[in-house]
């Protein structure tokens, strides 16, 4: 019995969208949702951007988008397509040229807005390489880069005139008889992004792709992130997202993994509850937790670890995770398993120890899985 049908409050109803793919990703419907990031080194820089999308994928991500703003780039992309693990979306501003070449190439998705990049015999040249490749088709609307006529309609950026560029950029592609396509209407104000995902929510079926943009450096663009995409998800809004971060992508994969696991979205890899540590700890919290996090970086099997100074909460936390530690006395804890007690173990032992159990824990969950497979 899972804790949604026991717990009901836990449940989050997901906003009914139709299904697309981005290469073998399936977005929107039911699928779970993916995580994105985007690499930050010149594309023609084809090693280190292979490097990059691999430590992407290897940290989780399920898509990755490169920009292509030059010819040299869109023959970049044919090579990195190749070597790369992860489906790819093209990052394609105005020059319509560009996504046909990136379509050609082997992307698996353009990210474009249809109203940018010319005429409307230009467009129908970008969708019929984009439906000739099987390639899907993102629109990427941005409060920064509104067209001048709604900015002169709505006098700023606001959620109606995002939206109606979003809805105005999706008639072209359905005028021309194109669907596999999802959307997205991003703000660096929270307030503005989470009021047009809103509007947009109601006002279209298609996949939305979840972003606050330009969301700041490591710690204040993970906070803005989380306040912002975590709202949507708990909204049933949102079937893939992106958390744009002044930092390694590497590290916009983590945030994203963790705002979807704080919500039951997504499960992958060593959800670790630890306490923020005070006088009454057994041992350094915060030291144990951060060589922890770094010793099991390699696990991919979703399970839970719980880090407790003390036996305060310890004990109850630990009843809850496959396995747990809980400061004691004496220079030792205890170590709980599937919670339960099992056995003490001294401080100075603990994280050896603690690595060896969550692995034969995940071993464990991995084969149960294969048996019932």
């Amino acid at each position: 019995m899972s804790l949604n049908h026991v717990r009901p409050w836990r449940n989050i109803y997901r906003r009914k969208s139709r299904q697309i793919h981005v290469g073998n990703v399936p977005v929107g419907g039911d699928a779970p949702i993916s995580v994105q990031t985007m690499t930050n080194t010149v594309t023609t820089d084809i090693k280190g951007t292979i490097a990059q999308v691999q430590a992407a994928a290897e940290a989780g991500a399920d898509i990755v988008r490169i920009s292509v703003p030059d010819k040299d780039s869109s023959a970049a992309l044919k090579e990195i397509v190749r070597e790369s693990p992860v489906p790819i979306v093209a990052d394609i501003h105005f020059h319509y040229q560009r996504g046909i070449e990136a379509a050609e190439a082997g992307a698996a998705c353009l990210r474009i807005n249809p109203g940018n990049i010319g005429d409307e015999k230009r467009v129908r040249e970008v969708i019929k390489a984009a439906r000739d490749h099987n390639c899907s088709i993102r629109i990427g609307v941005n409060a920064g880069s509104l067209e001048k006529h709604l900015l002169e309609k709505y006098g700023e950026p606001c959620p109606e005139a995002m939206v109606e560029s979003g809805l105005d950029h999706i008639k072209i592609l359905e005028d021309n008889d194109f669907h596999e396509f999802k959307i997205s209407c991003k703000a660096s104000d929270v307030f503005l992004a989470a009021a047009a995902y809103q509007a947009l929510a109601d006002a279209t079926d298609a996949p939305i792709h979840l972003g606050i943009t330009e969301a700041g450096g490591l710690v204040s663009g993970t906070i803005k992130s989380a306040i912002g995409l975590g709202n949507l998800l708990w909204m049933g809004i949102g079937d893939t997202i992106r958390v744009s971060l002044s930092a390694d992508p590497v590290e916009e994969v983590r945030v994203g993994y963790e705002i979807l696991k704080s919500l039951g979205l997504r499960h992958r890899g060593v959800n670790i509850i630890s306490c923020p540590s005070c006088a009454r700890q057994g041992f350094d919290v915060i030291k144990t937790v951060e060589v922890l996090e770094k010793r099991l970086e390699h696990i991919k099997t979703p399970m839970s670890l719980s880090i407790i100074g003390c036996v305060v909460n310890g004990p109850g936390e630990a009843l809850m995770t496959d396995v747990g530690f809980t400061g004691g006395g004496a220079g030792s804890g205890m170590v709980y398993l599937a919670g339960k007690q099992s056995h003490k173990m001294s401080n100075d032992e603990m994280v050896d120890h603690i690595v060896e159990q969550v692995e034969a824990k995940a071993a464990e969950i991995d084969a149960a899985q294969e048996a019932a497979e």
